[in-house]
This record gives structure tokens, C-alpha cells and sequence, in this order.
């Protein structure tokens, strides 16, 4: 319930101030978390390390995700209010929409697979502005206000929330009805993905989204909003990634998943490498590594 409370009061709070007020006062506070949050802070710099092979800024571009994440939550937070098809207009570029457009046309649906990286959540609201019929797979909070209180964000602006504990019977029903389904393919929740390599180290994988696609042939369009200069933005549509044909059985052949995984995951890896103080992974990520 503290969680709750400390997240209404943050919403109210931020819905006083104007956009540039947020952002300000979201940076002081983030600046002030980078200080004293340190185990947060050395894993954010372990990760840093291992993306950039190099020590070279790592303090400047730790705190920036730091910053980054607080922009992230004043963003989801207002989204309900103030994104709107003004907001679309002024702040934010889109990029290669025909592949989208691209994929529907077969009719059997696509998976967006994102990492968390820019504004994820703000993405599928956009994708659903856009007129695409938007689903997005979601880790539900352990507390339960906590989770209606993000649902309600996510559901203010059409995109309807799939819970991953229910998530393939939902995310079937809605690919055979030609919509969008989006996963956050970076993390593995479930500890049952596969062991791969990640930006050069070893760590697990999620392969629901490869399963899926595999099961039902919808293409998988890697998907990425990103933040640009005084906080606009561009939604990036990469090429769509198409499943091969399946033949009875090979949904148990890990090497036929292994490969369509590498495919979406060369480029999340490829948006890391470019914007590495945009990728908010709090946590160390990989298998095994050496601490700062």
C-alpha cells in the first residue's frame, strides 16, 4: 500500500506542475536517487561497462539513466491528460510505418517487441493512437492498486493490458484478429528463456515472443520510441522479421526459436549500443559480472 500512496501522491504532484516544471523537479530527485540508491547506481554502471566496453563517462551517462527513468514516469503519469494527437504532431517523428502497415496486410497479426529502453509504455500508446488495435503483454505489481493504478494509464489511451500470466490464450485470440501485440523481449521474468549471448555476455532470454510467432506465423517488427533532443521523440518501426514455416514438432526445436530470437535481438542490441543511457535496466543484467 506504501507503493500505492507514494505513486498517487507522485502523480498528483506532477499533474500540478507544467511539463517543463516536471521535468525539472523529476531531475532533482533522480539526481538525488543516483547519490544515495548505490547498489542501483553499481549496477547500473556494471551494465554501462559491459555495453560501452569502456570506462570512459561511465558516472555522466549512470546518472542519465537515472534522469531518463525519471523523465519515463512523469511522461506515464500525464499520459492519460496530455497525450493527445497535438502532442503526436509537435514531438514526435515516426519511422518506417509501411513496415507495420506491411506486416497487417497478411492478416495474421504482429508482435512488437521492444526492451526497455526510451518510453516503452508510452510507445503502445502511440502505436494505438495511430489507429492499430494495441495489445500489451504486462508483468502485473505484487500490489494490487499499484496495478490498476498502471493499467488505468495504459487503458486511457485504448491499449488493451494483457496479464503474462494469461498472455498466449489473449495474445492468439488477438493476433488471429489481425491486432498488435506488445512484449518487452530484453528481460526474462520466468527464468525459463534460453541462455544467449546479449551485447557480448551470456543472459537469459525470453522466448515467448519466438514461440508465438513461430505458433501462429505473425511477423515481429522490432519497435523502439526514443528520446530525442528537448524531449521529443521518434517511433521506430524496424523491418518486420517473419517466422519460418513450421512444420508439427518444431515448436521443441530450441535452435529453429534460438534463430528467430537472434534476429529481434540483434536489434534491440543495435538500440543499446546507440543510446546506451536510454536502456533502464536497474538490476545486473547479465549472468556473471565484474563489479565497478
Amino acid at each position: 500500500m506504501f507503493k500505492f500512496i507514494f505513486y498517487k501522491i507522485g502523480q498528483f504532484f506532477v499533474n500540478l506542475l507544467s511539463i517543463k516544471g516536471a521535468y525539472h523537479f523529476v531531475m532533482f530527485v533522480s539526481d538525488l536517487q543516483y547519490r544515495f540508491s548505490p547498489r542501483d547506481r553499481l549496477a547500473v554502471k556494471n551494465n554501462l561497462k559491459i555495453i560501452t566496453q569502456s570506462d570512459d563517462n561511465i558516472d555522466f551517462l549512470a546518472r542519465d539513466v537515472f534522469r531518463n527513468m525519471g523523465k519515463y514516469l512523469i511522461e506515464f503519469f500525464r499520459m492519460a491528460n496530455e497525450i493527445d494527437e497535438e502532442f503526436v504532431r509537435d514531438r514526435v517523428k515516426i519511422v518506417n510505418k509501411e513496415s507495420i502497415d506491411k506486416a497487417l496486410a497478411r492478416k495474421k497479426g504482429i508482435i512488437i517487441a521492444t526492451a526497455h529502453i526510451g518510453n516503452w509504455e508510452l510507445g503502445a500508446v502511440l502505436i494505438s493512437m495511430l489507429g492499430y488495435p494495441t495489445n500489451a503483454i504486462a508483468l502485473p505489481h505484487k500490489e494490487r492498486p499499484v496495478n490498476e493504478l498502471f493499467n488505468k494509464q495504459r487503458e486511457s489511451k485504448g491499449v488493451k493490458v494483457i496479464a503474462i500470466k494469461r498472455s498466449l490464450r489473449a495474445s492468439l485470440r488477438a493476433l488471429q484478429n489481425n491486432e498488435c501485440v506488445g512484449v518487452v523481449a530484453d528481460r526474462d521474468f520466468t527464468s525459463t528463456g534460453f541462455e544467449m549471448d546479449f551485447l557480448g555476455k551470456n543472459t537469459l532470454i525470453p522466448k515467448g515472443t519466438a514461440v508465438l510467432s513461430a505458433k501462429t506465423g505473425a511477423a515481429i517488427i522490432p519497435t523502439f520510441l526514443l528520446r530525442d533532443k528537448e524531449d521529443s521523440f521518434r517511433l521506430v518501426f524496424d523491418d518486420p522479421i517473419y517466422p519460418p514455416r513450421i512444420v508439427e514438432g518444431s515448436l521443441d526445436d530450441d535452435e529453429l526459436l534460438k534463430d528467430i530470437i537472434q534476429k529481434y535481438i540483434s536489434s534491440i542490441e543495435k538500440m543499446i549500443r546507440k543510446y546506451p543511457s536510454q536502456w533502464m535496466m536497474f538490476r545486473q543484467f547479465w549472468i556473471s559480472s565484474s563489479s565497478c
